[in-house]
């Protein structure tokens, strides 16, 4: 399959110092994409200590999608939106914990930071510690989103690389980048290499929520969507190799 190339975004890839990793809460479920697969964990912590071995700051936002996703739910199960949106941080920050456990045992240091007060599982979110730990060069990984019910994950990790001040924000999924159509409904799905943020927007290309793509668009904060399946991509993202595709320009 040929990649579609975006009509003016130089291929800008380079190395990077910092990261902000945003997983999935179905990426920790394996195959059904619920509960907790600990052959899943140990893959993860393997990839990510990777990248943390090769000199890379690493931060990670992780959703909770594999225990409840507060929209759905709240309207299946009739429970206030806010609550739900509660529950579904929680979902978060049982995920955060799990990977904090995988990624010690993989011997790599790990602070989970949570924006909802967890005192005794857990630190509050406070910016400059997260960076200092991330100076320490530990693993922060980060949960409960931005504590605020109707906001996704997606936008509490452009929230937090921002306030990392990291160099890319990089969506781990299940497809190997952005197609300019749905590639498990078209066998003729072409996946462009770059993309400009504009060029996203105007063919409703799903790279993100629309509110968290425009915070990355406001900020030029360059986002790579990358299949994490793909064992050493996330690796190769972050040494400026050619994986996935890198939305950034305009």
């Amino acid at each position: 399959m040929s990649d579609l190339p975006s009509s003016q975004l130089p291929d800008c890839r380079r190395p990077f110092k910092r990261v902000l990793i945003k997983l999935s809460g179905e990426a920790l479920g394996g195959k059904d994409g619920s509960g907790l697969d600990p052959k899943v964990l140990a893959y993860i912590a393997t990839e990510i200590k990777a990248v943390h071995d090769s000199g890379v700051a690493v931060a990670v936002v992780v959703g909770g999608g594999n225990f409840i996703r507060g929209d759905a739910f709240s309207e299946e199960a009739h429970i206030d939106r806010t609550v739900a949106d509660q529950m579904g941080m929680l979902g978060t920050l049982l995920n955060a914990l799990a990977l904090q456990s995988a990624i010690e045992r993989a011997g790599v240091a790990v602070r989970v930071q949570s924006a909802i007060a967890v005192a005794q599982v857990a630190e509050s979110f406070i910016r400059r510690r997260a960076l200092r730990h991330l100076e320490k060069e530990r693993v922060v990984v980060f949960a409960s989103g931005t504590g605020n019910p109707y906001f996704t994950t997606d936008t509490a990790a452009v929230l937090r690389a921002l306030e990392m001040e990291a160099d890319v924000l990089i969506k781990a999924t299940k497809v190997d980048g952005v197609y300019d159509k749905d590639p498990k409904r078209h066998t003729d799905a072409v996946r462009y290499t770059t993309l400009e943020y504009s060029e996203a927007i105007s063919r409703r290309l799903a790279v993100m929520d629309e509110t968290a793509f425009t915070m990355c668009r406001e900020h030029t904060l360059p986002v790579i969507v990358l299949d994490f399946n793909q064992p050493g991509a996330l690796l190769k993202a972050v040494t400026g190799q050619d994986v996935g595709t890198l939305v950034g320009g305009a």
